[in-house]
């Protein structure tokens, strides 16, 4: 299915406010509530809106500190992969994994209260994970802006 101009302004309304009403969100894209909700349900139905989530203010729930991991493998083969993906899925600390070409094989973002705790995670979690030959952390300052939107 390809997306037309109604699918683009109903998806870029729904990620900023997904738990706008059905009659709020047909105005908002100018369509009858009826077409609304049948074209937010094709998107459900077809992958294009996989879910709804409440975004939390990661400072408000006690966990300020972002911290980007770059890790470099002893190896690319697949198993070695498959193992160290396995492993970090596991760990709550980590917000995102992410296959990289360049000079590291993975980046991971963190999130920790401080820098104590993220000396916790590093010696319990990420110092353990298989076929790991090399590590360096990234301290994020500040966040200048997160969104989760995509541009469609």
């Amino acid at each position: 299915m390809s997306l037309d101009a109604i699918d683009r302004r109903l998806l870029n309304v729904l990620q900023r406010k997904g738990r706008m009403s059905n009659a709020d969100l047909s105005e908002a894209v100018n369509l009858s509530p009826s077409a609304c909700h049948r074209r937010v349900q094709r998107l459900e139905s077809e992958g294009f809106i996989r879910d709804y989530v409440a975004l939390l203010d990661p400072r408000k729930i006690g966990l300020p500190t972002t911290v980007f991991v770059e890790i470099t493998l002893q190896g690319q083969a697949d198993e070695v992969l498959d193992a160290f993906e396995k492993a970090v899925a596991r760990i709550p600390d980590v917000l995102e994994c992410h296959l990289m070409a360049g000079t590291a094989d993975y980046i991971l973002k963190v999130v920790a209260e401080n820098t104590d705790d993220f000396a916790r995670i590093h010696r319990q979690h990420l110092s353990r994970l298989p076929g790991v030959a090399q590590m360096q952390s990234s301290f994020a300052l500040r966040t200048v802006f997160r969104t989760t939107a995509l541009p469609v």
